[in-house]
This record gives structure tokens, C-alpha cells and sequence, in this order.
């Protein structure tokens, strides 16, 4: 059931990037605007797995507010392989997730507090 769901998640993922922004009927697209309408944020996670070689870490992690994303267990990529040096399976974190390209890159990891 968690594989259903995971996969349903990445889909609706998918899908969300694949549209045309222009079908949404949106005035005066400053890219500027509509960044500053979705802010950022930190999400709780724990740490499941690091690659370190291949630069992914497997979080297991609550909602990502900003991407509109339930919690779930999945691979993410290092933006910069150095921020999988101080963690470990069984850390609790906070950490930052964006979408680049596509994919989705963790640009920040520090100890929940």
C-alpha cells in the first residue's frame, strides 16, 4: 500500500510539472511574484540511507508544505554531496527539498533541534 501511494505521489508530481503554466489562466507571470507566493521550508524528516558516492539520501519525511507533497519514505539527490558527510540512518533532520528539472534536490540538511 506505502509503494501505491509513493508512486501516486511522484505521479501527481509529474504530471503538475508536465502542464502548461499557460492553461492556468494566470495574469502577469513575474516569475519574481510567484516565487515569493510559495515560500520555503524546512521539513522534518529521518534519515534512512546516504550514497554517498552517488550523492542520494533516503528520508523518510513528513508533508513538504511548499511542493504540496504528503509524507513519505523516498530517494532524494544532494545538491552538494558534503551535506551527506554528517548524517546517518536514524538521524532525525530538518531539511530543505526543491524541484530542479524535475528532479528533486535537497539543498539543505541540519539536526532537528
Amino acid at each position: 500500500m506505502n509503494i501505491i501511494k509513493q508512486m501516486l505521489a511522484i505521479s501527481a508530481v509529474a504530471l503538475g510539472l508536465a502542464l502548461p503554466m499557460s492553461s492556468f489562466a494566470q495574469p502577469a507571470m513575474d516569475p519574481a511574484k510567484t516565487e515569493a507566493t510559495q515560500p520555503t521550508s524546512l521539513t522534518d524528516g529521518e534519515i534512512r540511507k546516504v550514497d554517498l558516492d552517488n550523492g542520494k539520501v533516503t528520508i523518510k519525511h513528513g508533508d513538504i508544505q511548499h511542493l504540496d507533497m504528503p509524507g513519505m519514505t523516498m530517494v532524494f539527490t544532494a545538491k552538494d554531496k558534503n551535506l551527506l558527510s554528517n548524517v546517518k540512518p536514524g538521524d532525525k533532520v530538518k531539511f530543505m527539498v526543491v524541484t530542479e528539472e524535475g528532479k528533486m534536490i535537497v539543498t539543505d540538511i541540519q539536526p532537528a533541534r
